[in-house]
């Protein structure tokens, strides 16, 4: 009986050291990568092992070399209080919440904070454990990162494509030019693909993605600039699972 007690004394004592040094570790990597880019995630490996062989084109720039048009695309899109919230818009799940109860489709809710933790630490899933160790993660980048570094990476390692990385291998992939050279409209064009890069083309739009890039349009000029300094809280933009043929008010 007594070693069966040690036996589980000892488990119980190896457990807690692995997770303190999971802890650790997470918290290191998480402040490494506050000031050196990633230079490979998660998903990047899975796609990699669907196909058999290295598949990931990409190419790290800073945010200074990225036109300030594809953030404010992606904010459009994606996620409009980016700037003002703490990782997550509790307003912006309420609303997805509601609508997914009312239609078969469902939209998402996460913010460009969760994308970020999800694309740089995490594997794909929608398990209960891998969606709590992204708000682990989320809580973690917004404590040591700003929001133009979260920003930066986020731009530097989103899947926008087959084996297709980040704003720069983007814009030279579909527009033949550098990212700090994409317009208005182009980057609109991008962050319209966003939610399903793979299937969707800025080259060649369904009716789902010309839907998302006149609503993400209209919401750029509404936001008009990312003002890291003096963020401001919109609203949501109306965007749905299906396209419409009524213009976004």
């Amino acid at each position: 009986m007594e070693k069966v007690k040690d036996f589980f004394r000892k488990l119980i004592q190896w457990l807690f050291r692995l997770l303190f040094g999971l802890f650790v570790l997470s918290i290191a990597l998480v402040i490494i990568y506050r000031f050196v880019p990633v230079p490979i995630t998660p998903l990047m490996f899975t796609r990699c092992f669907e196909k058999g062989e290295y598949n990931v084109h990409k190419s790290w720039v800073s945010l200074k070399n990225i036109s300030p048009e594809l953030p404010l695309a992606l904010v459009a899109g994606e996620d409009n209080n980016f700037l003002t919230h703490n990782g997550f818009d509790f307003e912006a799940i309420k609303k997805a919440v509601k609508f997914n109860e009312e239609h078969k489709k469902t939209i998402g809710a996460s913010t460009i904070s969760q994308q970020t933790a999800k694309n740089v630490f995490l594997w794909n899933g929608r398990t209960y454990l891998r969606k709590a160790i992204e708000v682990y993660f989320t809580e973690l980048i917004e404590i040591f990162w700003d929001k133009r570094r979260i920003m930066e990476v986020y731009l530097n390692v989103i899947e926008m494509g087959d084996g297709i990385y980040g704003a720069e291998m983007a814009s030279q992939t579909y527009f033949k030019k550098p990212a700090k050279n994409l317009t208005r409209n182009e980057a609109a064009w991008i962050s319209s693909i966003v939610p399903n890069p793979l299937n969707w083309s800025p080259l060649k739009p369904n009716a789902t993605v010309n839907y998302r890039h006149e609503v993400i349009l209209w919401n750029m000029g509404n936001i008009m600039k990312v003002d890291y300094d003096h963020p401001v809280k919109y609203d949501n933009p109306e965007m749905k699972s299906e396209p419409s043929t009524k213009r976004a008010k």
